[in-house]
């Protein structure tokens, strides 16, 4: 191989790892941003929804004082029943007739409720629920599934209680860790940093996929990996064929070298014999 090809096959190599490691360095930049991003659009989601919540407060309170006054138009139409049965009855025997009403339709309406909510319970669809858990310990455990566990047995009021103190300090310790967290991230920013920041993140991230789209080109690879292939190729069928030429040579060296000597040999004999004749 010629100094030429050795230095082309170098720059290759070079320009090779160059784009491999410049593809390696843009891809691990784009997946330390994608979380960034992520998590400034979360966060903007929830001033967007601390916004929203504050104009839903607002609702809610317009909401609420209508109901009041339906409640006080209520009151004013049982005054006004109560004041037109007092023209033909007595004025307290008119507000007990109205008020024992009022008592006998909530009781209606409070017994229906309670009949249809204990139609409806359990709430969750049960049959349906029990087979997911059981699919799921199937999926799990296999035959050594055991469907009894699908039914634990009812726990008492001491262990309720104890469920509930473990729900509330797993909880608790899970605002620790969030609030530790926050602390470590800085303070927390606002609407207007989280738009700034998150479209200055969302250009460089658009930089980085036409970057990754240039490096990752199949064609460039393709041409520098052919370019590679058929340098080393021909640096081997060099070798192979230098190494072939050398062993020839030493195998003509190895096997010829003994008949050299035995015909110089031979050669110098007859010369001689010839002169000792011709004396």
């Amino acid at each position: 191989m010629t100094i030429v090809q050795k230095d082309v096959h170098i720059e290759a190599d070079e320009s090779l790892k160059e784009r491999g490691s410049a593809l390696v360095e843009t891809a691990k930049t784009a997946f330390r941003l994608v979380p960034r991003q992520l998590n400034d659009e979360i966060a903007l989601a929830k001033l967007e929804l601390g916004d929203k919540k504050s104009r839903v407060t607002g609702v809610a309170v317009f909401a609420a004082l209508a109901l009041v006054f339906v409640f006080l138009l209520v009151i004013a139409l049982v005054v006004a029943a109560i004041a037109g049965l007092g023209t033909v009855l007595p004025l307290w025997l008119s507000a007990l007739i109205v008020t024992a009403a009022l008592l006998v339709v909530l009781g209606i309406c409070a017994l229906i409720a309670v009949k249809k909510f204990k139609s409806l319970l359990p709430l969750l669809p049960e049959l349906a629920w029990r087979g997911i858990r059981y699919d799921l310990g199937v999926a799990q455990h296999g035959r050594d599934f055991d469907p009894a566990s699908l039914d634990p047995e009812p726990m008492t009021r001491e262990q309720k209680k104890a469920k509930k103190a473990e729900a509330e300090e797993a909880k608790a310790k899970a605002a620790a860790e969030r609030a530790a967290k926050d602390a470590e991230n800085g303070p927390t920013a606002n609407t207007t940093e989280l738009l700034a920041r998150t479209k200055a993140r969302r250009e460089h991230l658009l930089r980085l996929r036409e970057d990754l789209l240039v490096e990752a080109d199949v064609k460039k690879q393709a041409t520098y990996l052919v370019a590679t292939a058929k340098s080393k190729a021909k640096e081997t069928v060099n070798q192979a064929a230098a190494g072939a030429v050398q062993q020839s040579v030493d195998t003509v060296k190895e096997r010829w070298k003994p008949l050299a000597v035995f015909a110089v040999a031979a050669t110098a004999c007859v010369v001689f014999l010839r002169k000792l004749m011709k004396k």
